[in-house]
C-alpha cells in the first residue's frame, strides 16, 4: 500500500489481483493506465482537484521500492523478504 499527499489531495494506491484492472476514477485513472500499472485498487481522499490529485498520485508512484531496495535496507536477502 502506497500513500501520496500534494496540498489537500491524498491518494492510497494498493495492488491488486492479477486481471483486476485499474480501478481508479478521472486523473488518478489517467496517470495510471499512462505509465503502464494494471492493477491496482486506488482512492482520492481530500481535494479533489485534477492537479493536485495528479501529483499527489505521481508522488505516491515515485516513493515505491523495489524488493532489492528492501532487502538492501534491511541487510537481508531477497528471499528472506518475500519469505520472513
Amino acid at each position: 500500500m502506497q500513500e501520496g499527499k500534494f496540498a489537500g489531495a491524498q491518494v492510497l494506491l494498493k495492488p491488486a489481483a492479477h486481471g483486476t484492472g485499474v480501478i481508479a476514477g478521472g486523473a488518478m485513472r489517467a496517470v495510471l493506465e499512462s505509465v503502464g500499472i494494471t492493477d491496482v485498487l486506488a482512492k482520492s481522499k481530500g481535494s479533489s482537484n485534477p492537479h493536485n490529485v495528479v501529483k499527489a498520485t505521481i508522488l505516491a508512484l515515485t516513493n515505491m521500492r523495489d524488493a532489492n531496495a528492501v532487502g538492501a535496507q534491511r541487510g537481508v536477502t531477497i528471499d528472506r523478504v518475500f519469505n520472513g
